[in-house]
């Protein structure tokens, strides 16, 4: 049976595999030299490496197609109606650190059609997750589902919290939904929301300051695998800064804590 968006799916795992080929050898050997950004975030020359292989990739493959990545911005054909979205190293920070909980995220995203292909590739960890509309969620050949524990005290919790949620003044709310919850994690960047994709966490908040890279991967993933992806106020959406991810059944109770009106919009 024909995946859907079967020749885009191979195309992201051959730029996973680009991805792979500079961060992980770079990334056991430890010889790079790291870089700050503005906003203080590390950079490496393996992440400017790995969207630089990946655009130019791109430009010969799908040459109408655009390209919105982390490091190098915008590329591609200005206008196009498909967006491929790159973070090479979602998780630079642990990556500088010897810490192997790093990954390339790639997502490919029509204008109308929304989000279509998803491809999250972690070396270090030897995984990857890929994910397309209508086609489900995989981790490793299997297919991922969302748990259905319906409860926060018999739930997994993973939350992140920053001076992002201080200034939101939430942060007494997830300290809370921390201790309420059956057990409380803090596993950063993409892994929380692949780990809810895979049923192993019921939900996960993320850090407050993310970008459409940072989470149109994961999201598609998690939904795909029946989950729900918002922001902090109950939106659908992959644009930022927040993302939390949840099995769904959960999700509602999560926003309420946060002060937010459930049904969204309704």
């Amino acid at each position: 049976m024909t995946t859907p968006h079967e020749a885009e799916l191979a195309l992201a795992a051959e730029l996973a595999d680009l991805c792979d080929s500079v961060t992980l050898p770079l990334f056991e050997s430890r010889s790079f030299a790291v870089d700050h950004k503005a906003d203080r975030s590390e950079v490496t020359e393996a992440d400017r490496e790995a969207e630089r292989l990946v655009v130019e990739r791109l430009a010969i493959e799908r040459p109408d197609h655009a390209v919105f990545g982390e490091e190098h911005g915008s590329a591609g054909a200005p206008g196009s109606a498909w967006t491929w979205i790159i973070d090479p190293i979602d998780g630079t920070s642990g990556f500088t650190r010897g810490i192997p909980v790093w990954g390339s995220l790639i997502a490919l995203e029509h204008a109308e059609q929304g989000l279509c292909v998803a491809m999250i590739s972690a070396p270090a960890l030897g995984r990857r997750w890929w994910a397309t509309a209508g086609g489900g969620a995989w981790a490793n050949g299997r297919r991922c589902r969302v748990s259905k524990v319906d409860r926060i005290d018999e739930a997994q919790v993973n939350v992140i919290i920053n001076d992002g949620w201080e200034h939101l003044n939430a942060t007494g709310a997830l300290v809370q939904l921390a201790l309420d919850a059956r057990r409380s994690r803090g596993m950063g960047d993409f892994w929380q929301h692949c780990l809810v994709a895979e049923g192993a966490v019921d939900v996960a908040v993320d850090a407050v300051g993310l970008e459409p890279y940072d989470i149109a991967a994961v999201r598609l993933l998690v939904e795909e695998a029946g989950g729900r992806l918002t922001d902090h106020l109950g939106r659908a959406s992959h644009s930022g800064p927040t993302a939390i991810s949840s099995n769904g059944l959960l999700h509602d109770e999560i926003l309420t804590r946060l002060g937010v009106p459930i049904p969204y919009g309704q």
